[in-house]
């Protein structure tokens, strides 16, 4: 007997989701394990150990400038195999690095494996389902990898109470065993052949042009990337804020916890009403509660009333919307690029990826020893991805439009 078509979305979820996680544990069970890396090998700089976070999404963003192209022509399960055994081969790398340098070009080395695990499974998503169906699946997707976040801070510091830091990277390479056994047995190619696209010059442009043409799919990428900036420069000032600003280090794993748990509900919420108030609604008003909130908190943190209670309530609020308005805003970047959804998958996201990784960075460089900085960051690009929003709306917010499209399976 063949199981239900309900029972085979529910699979097909959980393992997008998974495949999701892979490249959140790779990200969030570094940050406990930051100072004793640093110790290890000679990094005393908090900026220059949080490198190890930023290389690691760098070469994620990088690579998807070409998974995407390469299958929209091979198709998505072949490449998503090859990417997650590139993903355990270099976790194994970076565990055995003996320096600092090395250990950095074996995270982006697995961080460019990650993308293609990661640009094939939201291609694998879009070549099944499209406008709010899309959104409404990615969205029970993020609900489960939000788990991720609660996860794996949890993991890295269970790992380091038992074996030295190396052994999170062995623990990394198992996750990707488990993952490519998952795909190798049950998910099948997505991409029909006659669907597949020649690798020419001309084609390239074509897609890229498709792509770049379209004023929602340029719109929403940037309104992404304002927001990737924000979350990068979160992560990457999350361990210095726990250690240095509040004094309980200890506690970083429960409130990663507690703020991560909130995008999960966000999601689950956004994955029940989506296909009623639509995408449009949902994200613009997440988006501009997000950047109120965040000035409210830089204004609090400015005029020293910052607590940790502050810091995590305000915080997981914020959190809320960025899983509301991410779910809704990568749907929509997707919407009218179906045709070459690898490509435009992969433009979109290594944009997104890169600048987002870059320009976090820079907020948390400027780390002063309160959340000043971090909040200020945080509401400028904030406002420059509401700016995107807009001009890609042609000035209208809140409309409407025909973003009701139905899935192919």
């Amino acid at each position: 007997m063949s199981p239900s078509p309900s029972k085979v979305r529910v699979e097909f979820v959980v393992l997008i989701a998974s495949i999701m996680m892979s490249v959140a544990f790779a990200i969030d069970a570094m940050l406990p394990a930051l100072p004793a890396i640093g110790r290890s090998l000679g990094v005393v700089l908090e900026s220059r150990r949080a490198l190890v976070i930023v290389v690691f999404v760098v070469g994620f963003g990088l690579a998807q400038f070409l998974i995407g192209t390469i299958s929209d022509r091979f198709g998505r399960r072949g490449l998503m195999l090859a990417s997650l055994v590139g993903y355990a081969i270099f976790a194994l790398a970076a565990a055995a690095a003996p320096t600092f340098t090395l250990l950095l070009a074996a995270r982006m080395a697995q961080g460019g494996a990650a993308a293609g695990a990661r640009v094939l499974a939201t291609s694998v998503v879009r070549d099944r389902f499209s406008g709010r169906e899309m959104a409404q699946v990615m969205s029970l997707a993020s609900m489960i990898f939000m788990a991720a976040p609660i996860l794996a801070p949890t993991m890295g510091t269970l790992v380091m109470a038992v074996a030295p830091w190396r052994w999170i990277f062995v623990v990394l390479a198992l996750l990707g065993v488990i993952l490519w056994l998952w795909v190798l047995l049950r998910l099948p190619e997505s991409l029909r052949l006659e669907n597949r696209l020649a690798i020419t010059p001309a084609q390239i442009r074509a897609s890229w042009r498709i792509v770049l043409a379209d004023r929602q799919s340029v719109g929403y990428t940037i309104a992404l990337t304002g927001l990737s900036c924000t979350i990068m420069g979160f992560i990457t000032s999350v361990q210095p804020i726990f250690a240095d600003i509040f004094h309980h280090p200890e506690w970083l794993p429960g409130g990663f916890a507690i703020m991560a748990g909130t995008m999960a509900l966000a999601s689950l919420v956004n994955s029940r009403i989506v296909m009623r108030w639509g995408m449009r609604r949902i994200g613009h008003a997440s988006l501009i509660a997000f950047v109120a909130i965040a000035g409210l908190h830089a204004l609090l943190a400015f005029l020293g009333h910052e607590t940790l209670f502050s810091f995590i309530g305000m915080q997981s609020a914020m959190m809320a919307c960025f899983a509301l308005t991410t779910a809704n805003f990568g749907a929509m970047a997707m919407e009218h690029v179906g045709e070459v959804a690898g490509t435009a998958s992969s433009v979109q996201g290594s944009f997104s990826t890169v600048v987002g990784a870059l320009g976090g960075y820079l907020i948390s460089r400027g780390f002063d020893g309160t959340t000043v900085p971090l909040y200020v960051g945080i509401t400028l690009a904030g406002l420059a991805s509401l700016a995107a929003v807009f001009v890609a709306e042609g000035g209208q917010l809140f409309v409407a439009r025909h973003d009701t499209l139905s899935s192919t399976v």
